[in-house]
C-alpha cells in the first residue's frame, strides 16, 4: 500500500519536478512512511498533493505569460517544490508559522545568507499572493512575514587604473573588444551573448539588446569600442552570426559561462580582483551618475523597470560628497 501511495504521488508530480527532485521526494516519503502508519486518510493526502501540483503548474504558467525567463521559472518551481516536500501539507492549510519555521530551518541547515532567505520569502510571497488573487485562498500566509533586513554593502566599481590594466592585459582582439563593449554599454552578460554581428550599428555606435522579459532597448558605445570591435570582426574568418565566439574550433557563440571564464582569467593575469561581467555594469552606472547623468536616463540605459534598482548599482563618490558639502553647506 505504501509503495502504491508513493507511486501515485510521484505520478501526480510528474512534469512539475525533475528527476532529481522526484528521487529526493521518493526518499523523503519512504523515510517518513517507514515511521508512520498509513491510514484511509492517504486518499485525501493524495488528492491534496495533486492539487498542490496543479496550483504550482498554473502559477508557473501565469509567470511565463508575464514574461519571466525560463531560468527564473525553474528557480520558482524548484523553490516552491522544496517547500511542498518539506511541509507535506495542502497549500491551503499552510500557515504563517509553517513558513517561518521552514525559513528558519532552511537558513540553519544550509547556512544561507539573509539575502538568500529573503529571495525565498519573495518567491513564497509571489506564489501565495497569486493563490489569493485567484481566490484559491482567503489570505496569503506570507503577509505577516516581513522583508528580511540585510546589510547594505557598497560594492566597488572598477577604477580607471583597473580598466587600463585590464585593457593592457588582453592578449587578443576578441578579449579587448569584449572588455570595451562591457565598459561602454553596461549590458547584462545574458544580453551580450545574444548579440549578433548584424545587431551592431557602427554609424550610430549603438545596438539593440533584449533584456529581462524580452524587453527591447537601445544601448550605445564609444569611439574606442567602435574601433576595437570593427578590427575584431574584420579579422574573423568564420561564418558564425554571433558577435563574440570562442577562441578555439569549432568557434561557437560565446556563452555566459564562457564570458565569465574569459574575464576571470583576465583578472587573474592583470592582478585585478573580482573581475566579472556585472561589475562592468555597476561601474557604468557609478561613472554616469558621478558625472551628472540624470538617474532616469541611467535607468533607461541599464533597462531597469524600477529606479530603486538603478540606485543599488551606483556607488556615490565620497570625494564628490565632500565637495558638495563645501559648496552648499560650507
Amino acid at each position: 500500500m505504501k509503495e502504491q501511495f508513493i507511486r501515485n504521488i510521484l505520478h501526480g508530480m510528474a512534469g512539475i519536478i525533475d528527476s532529481r527532485q522526484a528521487e529526493e521526494l521518493k526518499n523523503v516519503l519512504c523515510r517518513e512512511l517507514a515511521r508512520a502508519a498509513v491510514t484511509e486518510q492517504t486518499n485525501q493526502d493524495l488528492d491534496d498533493m495533486k492539487e498542490n501540483a496543479h496550483f504550482l503548474k498554473s502559477f508557473i504558467a501565469a509567470k511565463r505569460v508575464e514574461g519571466c525567463s525560463e531560468k527564473t521559472l525553474e528557480y520558482y518551481r524548484a523553490t516552491i517544490t522544496k517547500l511542498m516536500i518539506a511541509l507535506g501539507k495542502w497549500v491551503k492549510d499552510i500557515t504563517t508559522d509553517d513558513l517561518r519555521g521552514y525559513l528558519a530551518k532552511y537558513q540553519q541547515e544550509n547556512r544561507s545568507s539573509k539575502v538568500t532567505i529573503d529571495n525565498i520569502r519573495r518567491i513564497f510571497s509571489s506564489f501565495f499572493s497569486w493563490l489569493e488573487d485567484e481566490d484559491y485562498i482567503v489570505k496569503s500566509p506570507v503577509r505577516r512575514i516581513h522583508k528580511v533586513k540585510t546589510a547594505k554593502i557598497i560594492k566597488e566599481a572598477f577604477s580607471d587604473e583597473d580598466l587600463e590594466v585590464l585593457r593592457d592585459t588582453c592578449g587578443n582582439l576578441r578579449n579587448l573588444a569584449l572588455v570595451e563593449i562591457l565598459v561602454s554599454t553596461g549590458v547584462r552578460v545574458g544580453e551580450l551573448v545574444r548579440l549578433n554581428r548584424t545587431d551592431i550599428n557602427f554609424n550610430e555606435r549603438s545596438c539593440i539588446v533584449f533584456g529581462k522579459g524580452e524587453s527591447e532597448r537601445e544601448v550605445y558605445f564609444d569611439a574606442r569600442t567602435k574601433l576595437h570591435l570593427a578590427e575584431y570582426l574584420e579579422k574573423r574568418t568564420d561564418n558564425d552570426p554571433a558577435l563574440f565566439i570562442s577562441s578555439k574550433s569549432p568557434y561557437n557563440r560565446l556563452t555566459i559561462s564562457g564570458v565569465e571564464r574569459v574575464l576571470q582569467k583576465l583578472g587573474k593575469e592583470a592582478q585585478v580582483a573580482k573581475v566579472h561581467p556585472h561589475r562592468f555594469r555597476r561601474t557604468l552606472a557609478t561613472v554616469a551618475i558621478d558625472k551628472g547623468m540624470p538617474i532616469e536616463q541611467v535607468q533607461r540605459l541599464l533597462g531597469h523597470v524600477k529606479i530603486d534598482t538603478t540606485m543599488h548599482y551606483a556607488m556615490v563618490n565620497q570625494n564628490n560628497v565632500k565637495i558638495a558639502h563645501r559648496r552648499y553647506l560650507g
